[in-house]
């Protein structure tokens, strides 16, 4: 994808161009075999069609000269002698992709979407937007490379810092999709917390000296270790404070405690290492009565400051709740609902519930468990909210 686009100057022409080659080869591979260079032949393939569709569109002959012209023998991933050294495939086409002259958003959602397999909707619940509205923000990112001509390349080495800040965002929302699904039938993606991880396990090998690089593997590892006792035999969620620690990977804890003391030892925590530093609160408490709740909710104010958005607002308020008080927390929550900022976001509906459930008013407890099951995407989220609204209907 990166050559191509890089070639031709055409997103969608790429995308199209690439899918096809991918086609090709599924039908010719297991008759002639796979090629001794399979990335240059789908690039070949890919190219060719390119060109065949540019002839095919003569307001586009000027563009078709140069696309006929390029040289096609060179490696089509190294042909830039000041690209930095990206050993990893998938980690140099998100720094490529990542380019500081789209916004921040955009350039996160069109690498999402691009290079991880993220559906617009899937990508649209994770900026808590509606699909349409993520699809446009996506064909804007598109034409703006198009039209500002934007070089789609590896940078050199001295601008990797920043381009740093949407590689370190695409890799924590790819996470969390896989952590807990917007959707279907499975609540946890394995695959996609695995590539995760093992890209940033590569991106702190090539910024071995970047703080929030590791502070995000380290929060990537501090809630994969809890993946074992997140669902209990029959599939269903099971919350942090009824999980059984005795499953939780304490060798992944460990790794993720000391890199996290690593980075903090820097002096300048970042959003991924308050993040980190929250869950590893959570991760270190051998009960849930033993978890350092008043840490949580001080951590959650250093983020407020960082991240000022609705999300970190409804998380600090859960640990205001359990660190001061239910009905303080409550407030906080009810406040949030009055601003409307989260309306659309099942979490707070259910936030809200089971506060009311903990302060013993089914009721009303009862009316937010079913508006959070309107908006809920996952079947084992779905069948845990239908289960604690049974609870509070039979109270």
């Amino acid at each position: 994808m990166a050559t191509l686009i890089k070639r031709i100057g055409d997103w969608d022409l790429a995308e199209e161009c690439a899918q096809e080659a991918f086609a090709e080869a599924l039908r010719r591979w297991p008759l002639d075999g796979v090629p001794r260079n399979p990335g240059a032949w789908l690039t070949t393939v890919a190219r060719n069609r390119a060109i065949d569709r540019l002839r095919r569109e003569s307001r586009k002959s000027e563009l078709l000269a140069e696309v006929a012209t390029e040289p096609t023998t060179s490696d089509p991933m190294n042909d830039r002698d000041d690209e930095p050294e990206i050993e990893d495939d998938r980690l140099r086409l998100i720094f490529t992709c990542c380019h500081p002259a789209l916004p921040l958003e955009g350039r996160v959602a069109l690498t999402l979407r691009t290079l991880t397999g993220l559906t617009t909707a899937e990508i649209a619940r994770a900026f808590l937007v509606s699909e349409p509205t993520m699809a446009k923000r996506l064909v804007r990112a598109k034409h703006k490379i198009v039209g500002a001509g934007i070089p789609y390349r590896v940078p050199p080495a001295q601008l990797l810092p920043e381009r740093t800040a949407g590689v370190l965002a695409v890799l924590y929302l790819l996470f969390n999709e896989g952590y807990v699904a917007s959707g279907g039938a499975d609540l946890i993606r394995a695959n996609l917390c695995h590539e995760a991880i093992r890209l940033a396990r590569a991106l702190t090998q090539l910024m071995p000296h970047e703080p929030e690089a590791r502070g995000l593997l380290a929060l990537m590892l501090l809630h994969h270790a809890r993946r074992a006792a997140r669902l209990d035999r029959s599939g269903d969620l099971v919350t942090l404070e009824d999980q059984d620690r005795g499953r939780w990977d304490a060798n992944e804890i460990t790794e993720a405690t000391a890199l996290l003391d690593n980075a903090l030892r820097e002096g300048s925590a970042g959003p991924y290492q308050l993040q980190a530093a929250i869950a590893a609160c959570h991760a270190t408490a051998d009960r849930p009565e033993a978890t350092d709740w008043v840490e949580i909710a001080g951590l959650y104010e250093l983020l407020l400051e960082l991240v000022p958005t609705p999300v970190v607002e409804l998380n600090r308020a859960v640990a205001v709740a359990m660190a001061r008080g239910l009905d303080e927390g409550l407030a906080l929550v009810d406040q949030l609902e009055s601003s409307r900022s989260l309306q659309s976001y099942y979490l707070l509906h259910a936030t809200r519930a089971d506060l009311l459930r903990r302060l013993e008013r089914p009721a009303e407890a009862a009316v937010a468990y079913r508006e959070a099951l309107e908006l809920v995407g996952s079947d084992a989220e779905r069948r845990f909210l239908e289960r604690r609204l049974a609870e509070v209907t039979a109270a």
